[in-house]
């Protein structure tokens, strides 16, 4: 007897896509069973939390009629710690925006970045974006990042 997976389950249904070139994340599934819509998150805790409020939550606003696309609009900062980043895959790394001596905003790493270490967002305020074909980021270089506080309702 073949042992039932949710890959194999959904197979046998209609549209679906399974896998994101996001980090972390990227075992999500997506699509539609009868006529109602799905979406499968992955099982690491901070890989289902990103995919909820990236993919998920903004989904659920459309569906809900709401225009607004549910994600907050990302700033242009410079980092003052350097990002390790393989190209391939879209990256959002947790991180924390401050302000520095001389008043500009800055963005420095929580450390490590597995999708098993929820730690990373209780110590970060924000999303690191990093673009797909980047690589590592060196200090002073101009990232992307999306501040929690939007993403969680202001918490």
């Amino acid at each position: 007897m073949k042992r039932i997976t949710p890959k194999r389950f959904l197979k046998s249904w209609g549209d679906r896509f399974w896998k994101l070139a996001i980090k972390p994340g990227k075992p999500f599934a997506f699509g539609k069973l009868s006529n109602s819509w799905f979406c499968g998150l992955p099982g690491n805790p901070v890989s289902a939390t990103l995919t909820f409020y990236q993919l998920v939550q903004p989904l659920l606003a459309k569906l809900s009629g709401n225009t607004a696309s549910g994600l907050p609009a990302r700033q242009r900062v410079r980092t003052a710690s350097r990002l390790k980043k393989t190209p391939g895959r879209l990256d959002f790394q947790r991180g924390v925006l401050q302000r520095n001596a001389d008043g500009e905003l800055e963005v420095t790493t929580t450390g490590h970045q597995g999708s098993h270490i929820f730690s990373s967002f209780s110590l970060g305020n924000c999303f690191i974006v990093l673009e797909r074909d980047r690589g590592n980021v060196d200090v002073g270089e101009w990232v992307e990042v999306e501040p929690f506080n939007a993403l969680f309702g202001g918490l």
